[in-house]
């Protein structure tokens, strides 16, 4: 007869023909004891988590755990159950910790909680929802660990969902649940209804520092930085004490509206108040971050050198900081570096090498990286959506227009609008209005609303003197309600932003401004700057074109920086769309005549602008 520990070791070496012999045996010791690591344990619910946490990375010792509770009846022990259901999803086997969960009867909300969170961790937002709606309609009650985990979801799918089920939740009376309160604004803030997303938040009864953190999150991460930081001065007027967490936030908020003199005081006073340490990995990741997208790379590579510790987010954020300034060869530097010190990359880092490649003209170098990418055993730099978005881009930039279309068509994955977006954009940049037009069909169908693919079909015709066919695109925008973006640029000076739209003359020194521009223009055009009308793209006389670029909103900013800002320190300007040609031109000229230094944001990327050249070399 076997001994108690020979019939252990058996249990997870059987082949499972002999599963249930082995089963029967392992059970036939009523409260026998187990002997493991030269201990012995009862057998007992708290030995058998151990035994099946003990089977977490191996699938078929999990399917015996599995048989085990199934033929010795412990199955009906809820929390084992739910240990194995989240196990097998851990190993890539959300189908069959559905199976398990099926065949419970009458599963308790816990349960259909942890699938629920399951399926979210694996991506399935559709499959979440749906559990919610089954959990719902066969009229079990949902607890206050239901909901912080389906409004998640529905954060990721529609508004209209996530409203029906913050009725549920009125319904329930779980709206004063901090938990569930915090997550309803959340997904408000992605859906761009901010107006109930502060209503939650102003309503919510004893808000702490969470709230706040989580709130302030939620705007940057979606594009609202000002909102953020007004946020952050709210605090201070109220009495709350921030930490890492919120400091962190409003640093990134900073880097995103480029606001680094605002940033770099944050921080100081962080580290004044010891809210935050320097050694802080988390902390010095969002420095890189914003000295990256306010142009400081000196700043940037400084601190990264100084780090104590690195993460692959910090390397990452210098490959993709690098990459966005328009320093390809450094990035990729960067890249070889990161791979000689052993750090592993993931999906982010490549974003950054791709990138590198698109901004640098890098076309075969960005097919081996790509390439390393799809062959790689590691799912996660396996590619996404977002780098075949990359790819197209580095070949429709390149001039490969073909190439990149019948790239997009042999792709594994549904194409979505930001990759085809990335071939209009290249089409409108090579003047392919036979592609263009295609392209454009296909993206008014796939996304109707997104008004800057209108504009660029709308301009590719205009270039090409097709007034008609502009006027059919306007025509459409209008009765569909689609609006154009405006552009606007903005600098930062003492700690203040000041903004301009094109023509704009709110800002109170607009009558210095616009008299300092004219005679500057005047002085560019004896030393050759000739304003490329081409960049207007309205039917009207050639007197009328230079008047409406004389005033685009980055010339006002650069002007403004020129009279207010030092002129041994650059003049940073932020746009929110892509320079025009005649805008980036000017720029040029202006470096070479006043001998300022000028560092310009796009949408697409950094300008360095010193002594009439810069860092793109046109190529952009």
């Amino acid at each position: 007869m076997l001994s108690i520990s020979q019939a252990y070791k058996l249990f997870f070496t059987l082949p499972h023909q002999f599963l249930s012999a082995s089963v029967n045996h392992f059970s036939s010791f009523p409260r026998t004891k187990i002997l493991s690591t030269n201990l012995t344990q009862p057998l007992t619910k708290q030995t058998l988590t151990s035994l099946i946490e003990s089977s977490s990375s191996n699938l078929n010792h999990l399917r015996q755990m599995q048989a085990f509770l199934l033929t010795t009846g412990l199955s009906i022990k809820t929390s084992l159950i739910t240990q194995l259901i989240t196990y097998f999803s851990s190993l890539g086997q959300i189908c069959y910790a559905r199976k398990l969960f099926d065949g419970i009867h009458k599963p308790r909300p816990f349960l259909w909680t942890t699938l629920m969170k399951l399926y979210l961790e694996n991506d399935l937002h559709i499959e979440g929802a749906s559990t919610y709606s089954t959990m719902h309609q066969i009229g079990v009650k949902p607890d206050n660990f239901t909901y912080p985990i389906v409004i998640k979801a529905c954060g990721e799918l529609d508004l209209w969902l996530g409203s029906s089920v913050h009725a549920h939740v009125l319904q329930y009376g779980f709206d004063f649940d901090f938990v569930v309160r915090t997550e309803l604004m959340i997904m408000y803030v992605k859906f761009g209804e901010l107006g109930s997303a502060d209503y939650l938040f102003e309503t919510m009864t004893g808000k702490d520092l969470v709230a706040w953190n989580a709130l302030i999150t939620a705007y940057v991460q979606n594009g609202l930085a000002s909102k953020s930081l007004n946020l952050f001065h709210q605090m201070g007027s109220k009495g709350v004490k921030p930490d890492s967490v919120t400091i962190v936030g409003t640093m990134s908020a900073c880097a995103q509206l480029g606001c680094l003199e605002m940033g770099e005081n944050i921080y100081d006073f962080a580290r004044k108040q010891g809210i935050i340490v320097d050694s802080s990995t988390i902390v010095n990741n969002a420095r890189l971050d914003m000295y990256m997208k306010c142009g400081r790379i000196d700043m940037a590579q400084n601190l990264f050198n100084k780090m104590p510790q690195k993460s692959v987010i910090s390397w990452s954020t210098m490959i993709v900081g690098y990459a966005f300034n328009g320093y390809s060869k450094k990035a990729l530097d960067i890249f070889a570096e990161m791979q000689i010190e052993g750090v592993k990359p993931n999906y982010v880092t490549f974003l950054g090498v791709l990138s590198a490649c698109s901004h640098g003209a890098l076309v075969n170098e960005g097919w081996i990286y790509f390439e390393y990418m799809n062959e790689s055993r590691d799912k996660n730099i396996r590619p996404r959506k977002e780098h075949y978005a990359c790819m197209v881009d580095l070949l429709g930039r390149s001039g490969q227009l073909e190439e990149a279309y019948k790239f997009i068509k042999s792709m594994p994955i549904e194409p979505d609008s930001a990759i085809w977006g990335a071939l209009l954009g290249a089409c409108s940049i090579h003047h392919n209005i036979k592609l263009g037009q295609h392209v454009a069909d296909l993206l008014f169908k796939l996304a109707p609303e997104i008004g800057s693919y209108h504009v660029l079909i709308s301009n590719m015709y205009a270039s090409a003197g097709r007034w008609n066919c502009v006027k059919k695109v306007r025509r459409r925008m209008r009765q569909r309600g689609i609006k154009k973006v405006a552009a606007y640029s903005y600098v930062e000076f003492n700690g203040e932003l000041h903004g301009f739209y094109g023509g704009d003359k709110s800002h109170p020194q607009s009558k210095i401004i616009y008299g300092e521009l004219e005679k500057l223009i005047k002085e560019l055009k004896i030393m050759g700057y000739a304003p490329k009308t081409d960049s207007v793209f309205h039917d009207v006389d050639m007197e009328e074109k230079e008047a409406t670029l004389s005033t685009h909103s980055e010339k006002l900013a650069i002007v403004f920086g020129i009279i207010n800002i030092r002129p041994d320190h650059p003049i940073r300007v932020m746009k929110n769309l892509r320079a025009c040609d005649d805008c980036h031109n000017f720029c040029k000229s202006v470096t070479k005549y006043t001998m300022r230094e000028i560092v310009m944001r796009d949408k697409n990327r950094f300008h360095h602008l010193k002594n009439g050249v810069c860092s793109c070399n046109d190529f952009w």
